[in-house]
């Protein structure tokens, strides 16, 4: 009787150790909080690129809402996506570049609600040779929940720029 009481207690205590209480609130981390900012992007959006070329963006969540797909769409029929996710206190963006390479990107979120995400480069894939054109860094900017840019920091041999997208969400 002893050991069936003992194998019940030591049961209860494992049940209930990693368990939060129902009427305990957990508050996000900022890199969670920040990914749950990102993720009001879902929808379709329609803008114009640094050369004033019309440009349709949309984001979608995919993979059971961990990770948010963005795909980018141009008029010389280029389709580039870039996938977003939490990474620990951090939040990865791979870009998946018309140049057939992969660069990933981290940002660490700074504040609770930020409007600014800024991503730095952290390593590259597929890239041709070493001083191949490749997105080094994105910032992302959340005007308002209709209203979103990007600068994309591009890097092609030794030299660097950034080109500006502005998006507005289409409604409907």
């Amino acid at each position: 009787m002893k050991r069936i009481m003992l194998v019940i207690a030591l049961l209860s205590a494992c049940g209930m150790s990693g368990k939060q209480k129902p009427s305990e609130k957990v508050t996000p981390s900022k890199a969670e909080a920040a990914f749950d900012k990102l993720k009001t992007l879902v929808g379709k959006w329609d803008g114009t690129r640094y050369d004033k070329a019309k440009v349709k963006l949309s984001y979608e969540l995919i993979s059971n809402g961990t990770c948010l797909l963005e795909r980018l769409n141009s008029p010389d029929a280029t389709e580039m996506v870039t996938v977003y996710h939490l990474d620990g206190d951090t939040l990865l963006a791979t870009h998946y570049c018309g140049a057939g390479n992969q660069p990933r990107m981290r940002c660490k979120p700074t504040g609770d609600a930020p409007k600014e995400f800024d991503f730095e480069f952290v390593d590259v894939s597929n890239l041709s040779k070493p001083d191949a054109g490749h997105m080094e860094g994105l910032k992302l900017t959340l005007i308002d929940a209709d209203h979103l840019t990007q600068d994309w920091n591009w890097k092609a041999d030794g030299q660097s720029h950034v080109g500006t997208f502005k998006y507005k969400r289409k409604k409907g």
